[in-house]
């Protein structure tokens, strides 16, 4: 599909900040990736990625290079730009993603969502992932995946 995952460096940061969900995906997705991009100068194990479709910017996600404290690497965000949805771009980023994590050390990949966000569930549940519980945590659903 020709999805690349690059780096967010200096000169690709403020062309992220102008990636948008739908209006109606706010409340899903309601932090902006302006925020991600502040937070990774204070989270230290916070990867940020630029999603290319070749050379197009379409979106956005963060991933953690170091796991918690019971093994869990986490997904805590990925975006997918309201211009470029439904073409399969956040299904073959996730597929980048779980390969890039599979080559370290990972063994477990956990990601959360909103639980009326059933478009990321379908997804997340197509590449494997399960389900860690019936309860929400933090208000999200949280799955895993076991590589």
């Amino acid at each position: 599909m020709g999805i690349v995952l690059k780096p967010v460096t200096a000169k690709n940061w403020y062309a992220c900040t102008k990636l948008r969900v739908k209006k109606e995906q706010e409340e899903i997705f309601p932090a902006p990736v302006v925020y991600w991009i502040a937070e990774s100068k204070y989270v230290c194990e916070f990867e940020l990625r630029a999603i290319h479709k070749d050379d197009l910017l379409v979106g956005f996600l963060v991933f953690c290079n170091k796991p918690d404290e019971e093994g869990n690497f986490w997904i805590p965000a990925i975006m997918i730009d309201q211009n470029f949805q439904g073409k399969g771009f956040g299904k073959a980023a996730m597929h980048k993603l779980i390969e890039t994590m599979a080559k370290t050390d990972c063994e477990k990949i956990m990601i959360g969502h909103r639980p009326n966000n059933l478009t990321a569930g379908h997804l997340y549940e197509s590449l494997g992932f399960l389900k860690v519980s019936n309860e929400l945590r933090d208000g999200e659903v949280v799955r895993l995946l076991q590589l």
